[in-house]
């Protein structure tokens, strides 16, 4: 076999496991392999910056199911790519970090840019190392594809030290990698059923990750053969159609308190594939812990996660692709006992998403979302950040399918920007809207010249009250009258968008905003839409000025 550089073996690593593209800002510390890609395969979208970048990993990893592969410099790239490393811990997402490291023979000396990435890293990824040999290159790529997509998903970063980058070796590739699924049982898939059978007024709560299109479609199934009420977990809309019958709303933030009077009052939980961390959880309050006074099923395919904060009636170590297939063959009683609670519960989701209120100012967000509602193709992608904002899509949108969500669990503003070029990039021939805050898109505006530079046609709503509008709410919740810290100087959006080449519009009142998104739509470009929201406006349901008056008379 010839002799090859690391950098060489590490790029021929990448193309023999089948990644798509690669994410990145370059770094004379990974020259090697920025020379390597050169001549591979594998397109490379150029970022602004390393945060951006490992978001664009993270969203590719989310709507994709592989790795997405973000390349970072050393130091400062590396910290900046921790915030997309964070995202895809809690998210549970595949993905792969490279980080361009010091030499070798420099280490402990507190070279320039020198970290230990073990220490930086070794909280929030599921594996840290550094190459430390050419030779070993092959085996731990095979090793970072293996762990960034079994059991729980989640990211792996891998520390390239240069001068391994240029040293030379002859190794074999071994062959790609390879899910590694995790089955339920088949007494366990029994015990299911009795339990389902006995149940009066079950609930099943989809979320993580590991699903696919055939995963959601097979569940479908299984809800309608038993009535199945069927709720999603925090910005996991996407795993069930919520116009189906069965669907009963999202398990998240400002959650319907019809749904949550249901979740509460149920004698059995069909929790698959999430955790009910914080948010689904309310902050905890939801279900006893650590015994739930409901059945608690909890299927996942990390057995790390069943047991760790609710103790579960019935465990499967599975994952929801596994076992939406093996739920395929259970079958229902002759006589459902909870029959037409399935169509209450989808009542109660129209009734709660269906009202569109009225807010302070001539641009109203309901008028907004109930024209987009009208003109999106069901495979419309969806991304946004964190904010008060996102409310308006979580809330007002009916996701249709699989793969048309990629929204941060762990609540990391500037996310919706890059997730929606890497959205873009992976799935060209679809719409990709970005929902922004104007506080949530500074954080990664300069990504904008990314889409820009890729020809990525996505449109960018931003949402623009001139604050920092959560933190605001929570100050007149808690401190009324004392705003603090959380006003914005914000630029010309759209002029912003004009100056890159871009489309650009400025839309003051509602009846605007359709014509303004048409010829969005119609130019081809990437497009920024600044829509100006009276700071009045601040949720659906109350402004700021009753969120204020209702804390000083609580005093």
């Amino acid at each position: 076999m010839d002799q090859k550089t690391g950098g060489e073996l590490l790029v021929e690593a990448l193309e023999r496991h089948g990644a798509e593209r690669v994410f990145c800002v370059p770094g004379e510390s990974y020259l090697a392999v920025l020379d390597a890609l050169h001549d591979a395969s594998i397109p490379v979208t150029i970022c602004r910056q390393e945060g951006g970048a490992a978001m664009m990993a993270d969203a590719f990893g989310k709507l994709t199911g592989k790795p997405g592969i973000c390349m970072v410099t050393r130091g400062p790239g590396a910290t900046n790519a921790s915030a997309g490393v964070h995202v895809a811990a809690q998210d549970s997402t595949p993905m792969i970090l490279f980080i361009g490291q010091i030499e070798r023979g420099m280490r402990e000396r507190e070279a320039f840019q020198e970290v230990d990435y073990r220490q930086m890293f070794g909280g929030i990824a599921k594996w840290v190392a550094e190459i430390d040999q050419a030779d070993r290159v092959p085996e731990f790529l095979s090793r970072a594809f293996h762990v960034a997509t079994s059991g729980r998903p989640g990211p792996v970063v891998l520390a390239l030290p240069e001068d391994m980058l240029v040293e030379t070796a002859s190794v074999e590739q071994p062959p790609a990698w390879q899910q590694v699924e995790t089955h339920p049982g088949l007494t366990q898939m029994a015990d299911l059923q009795k339990r389902l059978w006995a149940a009066e007024r079950p609930i099943a709560i989809l979320g993580g990750g590991r699903w696919s299109e055939d995963a959601v479609a097979a569940f479908t199934r299984f809800s309608e053969r038993f009535d199945l009420p069927v709720a999603c977990s925090f910005r996991r809309q996407m795993l069930f159609d919520n116009l189906h019958q069965n669907y009963a709303g999202d398990v998240g933030i400002g959650i319907n308190p019809k749904l949550l009077a249901r979740v509460k009052a149920s004698d059995l939980i069909l929790l698959v594939g999430g955790r009910l961390s914080e948010m689904p959880s309310q902050s905890y309050s939801l279900l006893d812990i650590p015994q739930p006074h409901q059945q608690f099923v909890h299927i996942h395919p990390d057995p790390e996660e069943l047991g760790r904060v609710y103790r579960p009636a019935l465990a499967i170590n599975a994952s929801p692709t596994a076992f939406c297939k093996a739920a395929e063959g259970l079958q229902p009683p002759n006589e459902i006992k909870g029959v037409g609670e399935a169509a209450a519960a989808h009542r109660d989701y129209l009734d709660w998403s269906g009202a569109r209120p009225e807010t302070p100012g001539v641009l109203q967000m309901a008028g907004v979302m109930n024209w987009l509602e009208g003109k999106w193709p069901d495979d419309v992608i969806c991304t946004n950040g964190a904010g008060n904002y996102a409310t308006w899509l979580h809330r007002f949108h009916r996701f249709r399918r699989y793969g048309t969500q990629a929204a941060p669990t762990s609540g990391s503003m500037g996310y919706g920007l890059p997730a929606a070029v890497a959205a873009k990039l992976a799935f060209p021939e679809r719409e990709v809207v970005c929902f922004a805050g104007d506080g949530c898109l500074q954080m990664t505006m300069q990504e904008f010249g990314t889409a820009c530079q890729e020809g990525a046609n996505i449109i960018v709503l931003v949402i623009d009250n001139g604050m920092y509008g959560t933190i605001r709410m929570h100050q007149e919740r808690t401190y009324p009258g004392r705003p603090s810290a959380t006003k914005l100087v914000n630029p010309d959006f759209a002029a912003l968008a004009a100056s890159y080449g871009a489309f650009g519009e400025t839309i003051e009142t509602t009846e605007a905003f359709g014509p303004a998104y048409e010829r969005a739509r119609a130019s081809g470009k990437p497009a920024i839409l600044h829509l100006k929201l009276d700071p009045e406006a601040i949720t659906p349901t109350a402004s700021l000025s009753q969120i204020r008056a209702t804390a000083e008379a609580g005093k």
